[in-house]
């Protein structure tokens, strides 16, 4: 049994559909989760929001981890970092960071965008390798685009059934990411019950997943549009993901009491 699918890659693949009007985060902001493959504790994840500046611009830069633990420890080490330098007016990211080892299988790539240009300058560390990408209009990297989508999650655009796309580049080109709403719903959680909006992003059958509508996630109905909970259908078994522990958010949390 192959524990392919990254606790941090998962998460941040599964959160898109939002544009940049209020911005639901603030500098400080953090979460942890919890990351469950199958009745297996198999790890954890996080995200931290820290304000800061590159290049003379006053950006967010976002650190994503994620780590196995226990059993799937033992026979499938997971060590992952994931960063993105955030421009705080417009939510496009200036630089990506990549840095996994899944079982022995290692990447650290950085790519440099210019917008301006649509440019994408990605420098393969591992193998000491340089190459340029065109990129669209207001392309997005993997991490950058869960905190530009929740930023502007207009009711009006939530129509259920209905699909989004966003740019996305991911390794050395961009594609479309799609995802499809599919309504309202109210969950239960450690912290209580959370009224959520759902979502089915369309991800590639085969290896990993068991087919393109095998992952669900469902995202906070509030002003934070915080990820609550993620759960996938493998190739082979099933993984959870669920909200552990949080702090920093910009908006009250609601928490429906009965």
């Amino acid at each position: 049994m192959k524990f392919r699918v990254t606790t941090v890659a998962l998460l941040f693949l599964l959160f898109p559909l939002f544009s940049v009007a209020q911005s639901a985060y603030e500098d400080g902001e953090w979460f942890k989760f919890r990351v469950h493959y199958g009745l297996l504790n198999a790890g954890y994840a996080s995200m931290q929001v820290n304000e800061t500046h590159l290049n003379n611009k006053n950006i967010y830069h976002v650190v994503g981890k994620g780590w196995s633990t226990g059993a799937v420890n033992a026979f499938f080490k997971v060590r992952d970092n994931y960063e993105t330098y955030i421009d705080k007016q417009n939510g496009l990211p200036y630089r990506f960071i990549r840095q996994i080892d899944e079982g022995g299988h290692t990447r650290d790539i950085q790519v440099d965008f210019n917008h301006s240009l649509k440019k994408a300058y990605v420098f393969d560390k591992k193998h000491n390798q340089s190459s340029t990408h065109t990129i669209p209009d207001n392309v997005q990297d993997m991490l950058s685009a869960f905190y530009y989508l929740r930023n502007d999650l207009n009711d009006n655009y939530l129509v259920s059934g209905k699909e989004y796309k966003l740019n996305m580049f991911y390794g050395d080109e961009s594609y479309d990411f799609k995802l499809k709403f599919l309504g309202r719903e109210v969950i239960n959680t450690k912290f209580g019950k959370i009224a959520t909006l759902k979502f089915r992003p369309y991800v590639l059958a085969g290896r990993v997943f068991e087919e393109k509508e095998s992952l669900t996630f469902w995202v906070s109905d509030d002003k934070n549009k915080m990820p609550v909970k993620i759960s996938a259908k493998l190739a082979v078994g099933s993984l959870d993901a669920s909200l552990e522990e949080f702090k920093g958010l910009k908006h009250p949390l609601k928490i429906i009491m009965d």
